[in-house]
């Protein structure tokens, strides 16, 4: 029976070309068109129309994704908002103990200065002024601020920023005045070290660079990688206990009595333009008494014996 079974194909699959015609035809209208749309945007209307008419739909389908990315990223939002209320709830903890202890000190401070009878801290006057330029000069560091004489400045006066001591006013003039760098070669201030108490002086560098170094500093000094160097408020000149400079390196030599102690300032000059100029402390320090003259018509003791 099998045999008296008719496989021939229908006439349906008989009319018309091949399938490799239709192959080749679809493929070159393919490619046709695929060169006039890139050569000629022959297809642009086309495409733009269908995109008009399928943006609803595109839309509603991806109003379930954006609603689940709204509720995630509200979420996220949302314990980002409480975390940083709860680091803000204990920062200001910490803060308003400490502003207490500070008031606890500083009642306690009055009383001790009192009950000693010693003169009051003194308070440190200051003023904002901005930096002009540096000064061309390629072997000193020196920058020019735009306050001078007619504004109060003087010659000796301190210059901070929020990180520490810059410099100090070497001249002044009416509507300006020049600081001194204390990486500058001829610069030098007087510093404590926080750490040990121990008195010393920090120079210039100078060059370039940004350094200063401990000079005649004796080999078995306690002086450590890391120290913290302040003034010391003994010159008359800069207030205690504003940084001036971080100890980055101890070289005890053996062949010398000396170590060369290498310092990184705390405010770097770069990139400097707000400061702060103090007033001198010497302007508010009573002055210093002077010896006593000798009465006139009073005779010499004789230092001689018998004659």
């Amino acid at each position: 029976m099998l045999g008296t079974l008719d496989r021939t194909p229908p006439p349906f699959f008989r009319q018309g070309p091949s399938a490799l015609t239709k192959l080749v035809l679809c493929t070159a209208l393919a490619l046709f068109l695929m060169a006039a749309d890139a050569r000629f945007t022959m297809t642009q209307p086309l495409r733009a129309a269908m995109a008009t008419l399928l943006l609803p739909a595109v839309r509603l389908l991806d109003l379930p994704v954006a609603g689940w990315r709204a509720a995630l990223d509200y979420a996220g939002g949302l314990r980002s908002a409480l975390s940083q209320v709860q680091s803000l709830e204990a920062r200001l903890a910490q803060q308003a103990e400490r502003s207490s202890r500070v008031d606890r000190l500083t009642q306690e401070n009055e009383r001790l200065r009192a009950l000693l009878e010693l003169r009051p801290a003194v308070t440190v006057k200051s003023q904002a002024a901005e930096v002009l330029y540096e000064a061309p000069d390629p072997f000193s560091r020196k920058v020019f601020l735009d306050r001078g004489s007619q504004h109060g400045i003087v010659a000796g006066s301190p210059v901070i920023n929020e990180d520490g001591v810059l410099g100090q006013v070497t001249r002044v003039y009416p509507l300006s005045s020049e600081v001194t760098l204390l990486v500058d070669k001829d610069a030098a201030i007087p510093v404590l070290n926080a750490r040990t108490e121990h008195r010393s002086a920090a120079f210039g560098g100078g060059g370039s660079g940004h350094t200063m170094e401990l000079r005649f500093m004796a080999g078995n000094d306690d002086v450590q990688t890391g120290d913290v160097l302040t003034t010391s408020g003994v010159d008359g000149v800069y207030p205690a206990g504003l940084q001036v400079a971080r100890v980055t390196a101890v070289d005890r030599r053996s062949d010398s009595a000396f170590a060369r102690i290498t310092l990184a300032p705390t405010a770097l000059p770069d990139g400097v333009r707000h400061v702060l100029v103090l007033e001198p402390l010497a302007a508010q320090q009573p002055p210093r008494p002077q010896p006593p003259e000798p009465e006139r018509g009073a005779s010499k003791p004789h230092r001689g014996g018998r004659r």
